[in-house]
């Protein structure tokens, strides 16, 4: 570690000591009823004498489903191990605890329990390493915090970062922190980049040479279980014989332009639904009242509301049953690409044998965007004019649907492999303790 880089975590927790009446002041909202806000300073209760954990880091529900595959895979390959699962976000909190009770905590997920990590003060980092007493971190894709990862190495415990991506427009805002970021990535004992242009990223910031490892993505190893078909097709029962998109992981200023597409496509197919799934939801009441106000009648999930012949959107405002909902469409929309958000993972639909269609705004997901236009398995759309023409010319042409579905399939299956690759590495780590 350099004298600049000591210098810039300093700096840095001089910076947030400064800030913490604006970072408590972000975090409060982010809470669950009966969950004390002391974790979010590391006072968590210490960990059992004897027992053994895997620490997981996902910032928020998104890398959450992401992580799936390996969660299930890191209990079943270390049974021995309590996993624990932090978050950033009551949204990921609530995914973690989904997951867990939909397991029933046995051998499909283990045994699994989740802390808020700590915000990122120096005394905060080492009294929940301290407490946590983890054998491994694991920090998934991009959540590089400068105080806990030197908490780490302070406390003994080898880190690694998985499906470690880094989208140019992230590396231009850590390339002006650079010296901080090498301070960070000095910490990181082996890190599995989803691809080459992220690991070179990675190294241009200070990843040292010799321990990262390009291993692909785990998106690619997303589970789709007979639960999850099973699910859907009571879905698409209930919803009927019909033309039905889903517009999943929406955002701000994007659901007015899908709406509007939407409206146009009723204009050719009166019968079409829309499936509407907002990213937030802290946003599912915002968004039902822009329905209303598109002149759109909606029946809403979380009121056990099923759409009728004359229903245009039914709005899926409840968590963790994106999946589901995709399973049910024809086809599938990601959303946060019509606005430059980055795009969410267009290979949830396409592991589903549902067409998928984005906005121009991939940043997030250049690499699987890329392997499913090669594949000539993605449908890209400029606006939501545009959507609305693709939609209409798609529902009009079956055979083109299911060389879409075929396509998106085989490309899920061609690049997995990428869990085993980590599984392998985490092991590595593991060993050497």
């Amino acid at each position: 570690m350099t004298r600049a880089s000591a210098w810039a975590r300093r700096a840095y927790s001089a910076a947030l000591y400064l800030l913490a009446p604006l970072v408590w002041k972000r975090v409060w909202r982010e809470q669950l009823p009966g969950r004390p806000r002391r974790e979010r300073l590391g006072l968590i209760p210490p960990a059992d004498e004897g027992q053994r954990i895997l620490w997981l880091h996902c910032a928020s529900v998104g890398e959450v489903q992401a992580a799936r595959p390996l969660i299930t895979a890191l209990a079943e390959r270390w049974p021995e191990h309590r996993l624990v699962i932090t978050t950033m976000t009551a949204t990921g909190a609530q995914r973690v605890l989904a997951l867990s009770e939909a397991s029933g905590n046995n051998k499909a997920i283990g045994e699994v329990s989740h802390h808020f990590v700590p915000l990122d003060f120096p005394g905060a980092a080492r009294r929940f390493v301290a407490r946590l007493r983890p054998e491994l971190a694991i920090f998934f894709e991009t959540e590089l915090w400068p105080n806990l990862l030197a908490a780490c190495e302070r406390g003994g415990v080898p880190v690694a970062v998985v499906n470690g991506r880094l989208s140019p427009r992230a590396f231009r805002g850590y390339r002006r922190l650079r010296p901080l970021m090498h301070d960070a990535l000095s910490r990181v004992r082996w890190l599995a980049a989803k691809s080459a242009e992220d690991a070179e990223r990675f190294r241009a910031l200070g990843m040292p040479a010799g321990r990262s490892e390009v291993v692909g993505s785990l998106k690619f190893d997303i589970a789709v279980d007979d639960e999850g078909l099973e699910a859907s097709a009571r879905l698409r029962s209930r919803l009927g014989d019909r033309p039905v998109w889903v517009a999943g992981s929406t955002h701000p200023g994007e659901d007015e332009a899908l709406l509007a597409a939407h409206a146009r496509l009723r204009a050719r197919l009166p019968e079409a639904l829309l499936v509407l799934v907002p990213r937030h939801p802290r946003r599912f009441e915002a968004v039902a009242a822009l329905c209303a106000g598109a002149g759109l009648s909606v029946a809403r999930r979380s009121r056990d509301e099923w759409p009728d012949d004359e229903t245009a959107v039914y709005l899926g405002d409840t968590m963790g049953e994106l999946l589901a909902l995709y399973g049910a469409a024809d086809l599938a929309f990601v959303g946060g690409s019509l606005v430059p958000i980055g795009g969410h993972n267009l290979l949830e639909p396409a592991a589903l044998g549902v067409p998928v269609l984005t906005g121009p705004e991939l940043a997030n997901f250049l690499d699987v965007a890329e392997t499913l236009r090669e594949a000539e398995a993605l449908v890209e759309v400029a606006d939501g004019e545009a959507l609305s023409d693709a939609l209409g010319r798609l529902f009009d042409d079956a055979p083109e649907r299911r060389r879409l579905a075929a396509a998106g399939r085989g490309v899920v299956a061609a690049n997995r492999g990428a869990l085993e690759r980590t599984l392998t590495g985490l092991a590595r780590l593991l060993s050497a303790k």
